[in-house]
């Protein structure tokens, strides 16, 4: 494990790298700011190694403008209605980051804040015990919580999250990791071709602005069916109302979690054809954003002068479905005092023959 310097955040905080490397040379750089995966290369069917996941060079970038490149993602993840939510009968009210909604924990969610990092090696691999305290009324959250979030670089190319977070007062609760994945590793082209599978059968259908709509739909005769392997661009400029409010694929897939909730199993299969590359996405989480990277234009530069057209990445965010303080139906966010909030997610990493 090597330690660099990535320069100084804007409050003054020095900001560190952390470069992971296991003995099968795939290799992860880390940053204490915003948890965020730098870089993250892995090797195709013949051995050559790339960078799979999208962003910057340098941290003024990620400071500027950065659409959560490869950041830890909190309090919330995802979606919460008009930034607001009622617990135990009081209304709080939250910053409101994308158009009248509350986004990725608000205007300074937890991608812009410094972590204290710890680094570790063990038997299991090598990582960071990245720590967190996030005080309370910060972006509007009850309760002072603290979070942990350890990423560990296995032996068998597998990056593995676990999430940890308790708090003084009652308060939704829901971390995710925001990586935009390209398995062909060079930045240049489009993630239509990739294939992926999914373990879901029904899926949240959302409103113009993102938020669920009604019951959770089945999957079958939709575009959003992936239990068999289907590329990500085979039906998505079908004429759908789900593609259109998503202005592609930007939905939260409940996972098939084979009657264990909370079990970590299979929740995603990614096949990159040209590399052989291939990710599987396992997590105990019940949900998973899929987004194809809708909102990429050319406007963003990124590692070593790449331009990020539109749907050159797309991520696979593991969490609970959105805006569930406010669904009763989903399964619940909310974290009390005394509880613990424990949550696992694995990327692996192998490569599939010609």
């Amino acid at each position: 494990m090597e330690r660099s310097s990535f320069g100084t955040a804007p409050g003054g905080q020095p900001v560190d790298v952390y470069t992971l490397t296991n003995r099968q040379g795939m290799e992860a750089r880390v940053t204490n700011y915003g948890g965020i995966i730098l870089s993250l290369r892995v090797p195709d069917r013949d051995g050559r190694f790339d960078d799979v996941v999208l962003g910057y060079d340098a941290l003024a970038d990620y400071v500027a403008e950065s659409p959560y490149f490869g950041a830890l993602v909190g309090r919330y993840g995802n979606r919460i209605a008009r930034g607001r939510f009622t617990l135990d009968g009081r209304q709080y009210t939250l910053a409101t980051n994308n158009g009248v909604n509350h986004l990725h924990g608000g205007l300074k969610g937890f991608d812009k804040v410094v972590w204290t990092a710890a680094p570790f090696e063990n038997d299991q691999g090598m990582g960071l015990v990245l720590t967190y305290v996030s005080p309370d009324g910060e972006e509007g959250y009850p309760g002072t919580l603290t979070a942990r979030v350890t990423y560990t670089l296995t032996a068998d190319n597998a990056l593995v999250f676990d999430y940890h977070a308790t708090t003084d007062r009652p308060t939704p609760v829901n971390l995710t990791q925001h990586s935009y994945f390209n398995l062909a590793g060079d930045g240049q082209r489009d993630i239509l071709g990739h294939v992926v599978t999914f373990n879901a059968d029904r899926f949240v259908p959302i409103d113009a602005t993102s938020i669920p709509l009604g019951p959770l739909r089945d999957v079958t005769g939709t575009p959003f069916d992936f239990r068999r392997p289907t590329a990500i661009g085979a039906r998505i400029q079908q004429d759908d109302e789900q593609l259109r409010n998503g202005l592609g694929y930007d939905h939260s897939l409940v996972l098939d979690k084979g009657g264990q909730p909370g079990a970590l199993t299979l929740a995603a299969h990614v096949l990159e054809p040209t590399t052989g590359r291939v990710m599987e996405v396992h997590t105990t989480e019940p949900g998973m954003q899929f987004y194809s990277g809708n909102f990429l234009d050319g406007t963003l530069k990124g590692k070593r002068g790449a331009v990020y057209h539109h749907r050159f990445g797309f991520a696979l965010e593991t969490q609970h479905l959105p805006d569930s303080p406010n669904q009763p139906a989903f399964p619940s966010t909310l974290l009390r005092p005394g509880e613990e909030y424990r949550s696992r997610t694995l990327y692996r990493f192998s490569v599939s023959g010609a």
